[in-house]
């Protein structure tokens, strides 16, 4: 099951009280005070996790906590601090504050680190108050509480390539023959109810990442169909293919269909639908009709979009697709690492 938005409570480790004590040994009279501090509390960490993939393991364990600091104790010894505890989350998740929507923090490298919790202090003994005119003090702090929140964790995944079309379009058909991800495969729409991530080698240790986006309709921008639930995931990646299905059974307009994914991105966000792209004819084994072809051909021409026709059954035109696509991703890495470069100059 994926489950790409969750809603969780974090309770960081409360501090551990301080003692009022006092020494009380054969031979030392007026042993003095003696009450030690208390622990300070655990804190509770997020951290991202390149295994993940998913917010489901949260979804039934929604309330983490970390420990308490221990009580301080007589003769002066020190409560022990609590241990930490960290919630591990996928690469892509953001954490906002349910009640202000402001985010707090996105994951966007392995291993990066949130502290969503601070754990309380602990309080001082009465050891701590003794001075030349206050030398048996009789009391003591107690150990701050812990932070405690809840967040609302939203995931978008992380990806180079995002496919995007009207369902049925051949999206899950595609990933699966060039990566090795498996997505369920039928003849009826939405199909794939779930955003899919297939790793493409390309050889000599490199790789790119795709990204099977449950597929849009009409309207999907406001709700229809799956909605713009699965949109989010798209606004992360490098690069967009556009499949449309041409083939003559489909029974639809090429064009209509090119037309309408575009207005929904654009209107979902402005920049999704500025993003690079590529045009992707697909089914043209199932092609009776060249002009739908054609059509699509001279649309993108004029949009001044790459176009490539494919059979992902066939395996017709894949390789060169693949092999624009790692291309067009080296050139994008070259062109922002260029500008990072003009930026660091200025």
């Amino acid at each position: 099951m994926f489950i790409d938005r969750v809603k969780i409570k974090v309770k960081a480790g409360d501090g551990g009280n301080g003692v009022t004590a006092f020494r009380r040994e054969k031979f030392i009279p007026r042993g003095g005070p003696s009450g030690g501090d208390g622990g300070v509390g655990g804190s509770l960490w997020m951290i991202a996790d390149e295994g993940l993939n998913t917010l489901l393991h949260l979804r039934y364990n929604p309330e983490h906590k970390a420990e308490r600091g221990r009580h301080g104790e007589g003769s002066n010894r020190y409560g022990k601090d609590g241990e930490d505890a960290t919630v591990k989350v996928p690469v892509g998740t953001q954490v906002f504050d349910p009640e202000t929507n402001e985010l707090l923090c996105d994951f966007t490298e392995p291993g990066q680190k949130y502290l969503a919790a601070k754990g309380g202090k602990g309080g001082w003994g009465n050891s701590h108050f003794a001075t030349a005119t206050r030398q048996a003090p009789k009391y003591h702090y107690n150990g701050r509480p812990g932070g405690e929140r809840e967040l609302q964790l939203e995931l978008k995944l992380l990806a180079d390539v995002g496919l995007v079309g009207f369902p049925n379009a051949g999206k899950s058909t595609l990933i699966s023959v060039i990566s090795a991800a498996k997505p369920k495969i039928a003849d009826y729409p939405f199909t794939t109810l779930e955003p899919n991530l297939g790793v493409v080698d390309m050889g000599e240790f490199r790789t790119f990442v795709v990204a099977d986006i449950p597929g849009l309709i009409e309207g999907a921008s406001e709700g229809a169909g799956l909605g713009d639930r699965f949109l989010r995931h798209v606004e992360r990646t490098k690069l967009m293919l556009h499949l449309v299905d041409v083939s003559s059974l489909s029974g639809r307009d090429p064009i209509s269909d090119y037309e309408i994914i575009n207005r929904e991105l654009t209107n979902y966000d402005a920049n999704l639908g500025a993003r690079p792209q590529i045009v992707v004819a697909t089914k043209i084994d199932a092609l009776d009709e060249p002009e739908r072809l054609d059509a699509l051909k001279k649309r993108a021409k004029k949009d001044k979009k790459p176009f490539f026709a494919i059979s992902s059954v066939t395996s017709v035109g894949v390789k060169e697709l693949v092999s624009a696509v790692a291309a067009r991703l080296t050139e994008m890495a070259v062109e922002a690492k260029e500008a990072a470069e003009k930026l660091g100059a200025s």
